[in-house]
């Protein structure tokens, strides 16, 4: 081989490797899957195939055809960045999932009916109305805090001052203050989603924790802006019965959120047969004209870019049903 044409093909070889190697190669060496569902990744989700921050992976989520953005942390962003997520998810026709508006784990905010407290709350859901407007949301996360301890235990005061309540009291409470927020959030038509988290590998001591309960409690509350958050992994491990509890919760259901089990992480490391639980969420969907987002809330099982291309792999053979058409 003469000199000149080995240059020019070590130097060709050499800037193909590097140019593979690269976030962009990446994302434009995978073919953009035909998701038949609204999969939100999260921050950090893609953080080693898009290292330039949250709009560089929504840039890459949408190269790989996810339709959808989930940000727990979202109101710890400063205003103009919210904005500058809303105008990108905007530019790229993808669907911005849920944020959290309010969460406690260790008191029982909503369970006990303290004035103080219940006006925070409210204040903080407002709040959550500006939000949601810079990134064009419609659903937002409640967590309605922990359990009143029950009141024959050996500490016989809450740490409100006041004497521990019986469960049906403390679910009346419960529903109090969930029709205060949805009062609020009426007028601008957003959606509060209640998360049922469970009490065995997660969240020991919270108020909400089954779907039956959130089922319960939305019908009591009786809003379009109070609905549930269906966490698969979650509600798995709480109570399993996967598709029948769906179905049982179905018109109350505002979103659902995926994660295997054992483990937290995406689709085809643990027990759930994600592609039978996909495929009804899907069918069910186009039955009643309804669309979802699956909140991708999970690590990844294995680090790094190698990890990414598994999640995404793992998506696209959950999401590999017959849908009959």
């Amino acid at each position: 081989m003469h000199r000149r044409t080995f240059l020019k093909t070590a130097t060709y070889s050499g800037a193909a490797l590097a140019a593979a190697s690269s976030p962009l190669a990446t994302s434009l060496a995978a073919p953009k899957h035909q998701f038949h569902l609204k999969y939100a990744p999260h921050p950090g989700t893609f953080k080693f195939s898009a290292p330039g921050g949250v709009l560089d992976e929504i840039k890459f989520a949408a190269d790989q055809g996810f339709t959808a953005l989930e940000y727990n942390r979202l109101a710890e962003e400063a205003p103009d960045m919210q904005e500058k997520i809303g105008n990108t998810l905007a530019d790229l026709g993808m669907t911005m999932g849920v944020f959290v508006a309010y969460a406690s784990f260790d008191q029982p905010t909503f369970a006990v009916k303290n004035e103080d407290t219940w006006t925070a709350i409210l204040d903080q859901i407002r709040a959550s109305i500006d939000i949601a407007k810079r990134v064009n949301a419609k659903w937002f996360t409640v967590v309605p805090g922990s359990i009143d301890q029950q009141f024959n235990t050996a500490e016989k005061w809450n740490k409100f001052g006041g004497p521990r309540l019986a469960h049906g009291y403390q679910t009346a409470n419960v529903i109090e203050l969930l029709r205060r927020c949805a009062e609020i959030l009426e007028p601008h038509d957003l959606v509060m989603v209640l998360e049922p988290l469970n009490p065995y590998a997660n969240h020991g001591g919270l108020f909400l924790q089954g779907s039956p309960q959130a089922y319960a409690l939305c019908t009591a509350v009786d809003s379009p802006s109070c609905k549930i958050l269906f966490d698969i992994y979650h509600q798995q491990i709480t109570e399993g019965n996967l598709i029948p509890n769906i179905d049982h919760c179905w018109d109350q259901i505002g979103y659902f959120q995926a994660g295997d089990n054992p483990g937290r992480k995406e689709p085809g490391t643990g027990e759930i047969n994600y592609r039978n639980v996909f495929k009804h969420i899907y069918d069910r969907s186009k039955a009643d004209n309804r669309e979802f987002i699956i909140g991708m809330e999970h690590g990844n099982s294995i680090k790094g870019v190698e990890g990414e291309k598994a999640l995404i792999a793992a998506y696209v053979e959950a999401d590999s049903f017959d849908t009959g058409s």
